[in-house]
């Protein structure tokens, strides 16, 4: 299925095989040879890379099992922003490498919040993290939960010192114990996946003709992108009008960065599948003096054709059309 995180190369009863030392379908599990389950966590959090908290965390899973590869997604999130968190993981889920991910935005940590692990594809992975709509939509894109638990068991947690750094005590060391082979029911009770905290993305809507969208993201080069696949984009025509506050502009689709006229912004489908506003060597963020969740209004433009569809890839949710489109050859959008 698309967007599936693809079983792991390894089952339960293999191994990686440390050369020297270990015998086929053995591993390192403190001193005790036990069948590895998954070899990767691939880790996100908005801890930055300032304090010692990133290196910390990936101490305390080579403690627990020196086995388990960890690739570090980002720990770039604006802190507590778990919806930045939430739209990153939905970005990456279909590319990371089957196993555990543990995700860590968590501005509720030491509240009665809960800690869960969200098992995905029947065990194919699993998602570790705070319940709090940061691993929803990865979930979602990856074809919904199959099982769920909450982390309360403390056989499988550090000693807290105090109640502050989850990601520590409680995050790092349940995705180091289910690389270890610990069964996912033995880190606590399960809970029903339908209790999990949903993720909430905005959704497009009309009015006063006009097509209302948000800021969902703005990446290190400008490029804004929109809460819009390139179909519901369409029927607006091509160029299509953009108005940001009190500016308004025409805006043009371009194939590539490099296609957009120096010194304009335009509109590509970026690598998510969404549609983005850039600019050819530019920041369109800067141009536009926008942030995260503004929200922009796109109209039709007189004259403007139909604009090609193509299919998007929606961040953890199916492709769906605005409810209404505009009648172009009736003045717009009614």
């Amino acid at each position: 299925m698309a967007g599936h995180i693809v079983p792991g190369r390894l089952r339960v009863g293999q191994c990686v095989v440390v050369p020297g030392r270990l015998r086929a379908g053995q591993c390192v599990i403190g001193r005790y040879p036990r069948p590895v389950r998954y070899s990767t966590i691939s880790f996100l959090s908005d801890f930055g890379h300032a304090d010692e908290f990133v290196g910390v965390v990936h101490s305390v899973i080579r403690s627990i099992e020196p086995a388990a590869t960890v690739i570090d997604i980002t720990h770039g999130i604006r802190p507590h922003d778990v919806r930045a968190g939430a739209l990153a993981l939905a970005r990456s889920a279909q590319y990371l490498c089957p196993g555990v991910v543990l995700a860590v935005v968590d501005p509720g940590v030491g509240t009665d919040r809960r800690a869960v692990a969200v098992d995905v594809g029947n065990g194919a992975s699993v998602l570790v993290g705070p319940d709090n709509g940061l691993l929803a939509s990865a979930v979602a894109m990856v074809g919904g939960a199959t099982g769920a638990v909450e982390l309360a068991n403390p056989a499988y947690q550090l000693p807290r010192l105090g109640s502050t750094f989850d990601g520590r005590d409680v995050f790092a060391p349940a995705a180091a114990h289910l690389c270890a082979g610990v069964p996912l029911e033995d880190l606590g009770p399960a809970i029903d996946p339908s209790t999990l905290m949903p993720g909430l993305l905005p959704v497009t809507g009309v009015e006063d003709g006009a097509l209302l969208v948000e800021v969902l993201w703005i990446d290190q080069y400008g490029n804004i992108q929109l809460n819009l696949g390139p179909d519901d984009l369409s029927a607006w025509g091509d160029p299509f009008g953009l108005v940001v506050g009190d500016r308004r502009m025409t805006i043009s689709r371009r194939e590539a960065y490099r296609s957009i006229a120096t010194n304009e912004v335009g509109a590509v489908v970026d690598s998510s599948g969404l549609v983005s506003l850039a600019m050819n060597g530019a920041s369109a963020a800067a141009e536009l003096v926008v942030a995260p969740s503004d929200e922009l209004r796109i109209e039709v433009v007189e004259g403007a054709v139909a604009a090609g569809v193509a299919t998007p890839v929606v961040l953890g949710r199916p492709s769906e059309s605005v409810n209404e489109k505009p009648d172009i050859n009736n003045g717009g959008p009614q």
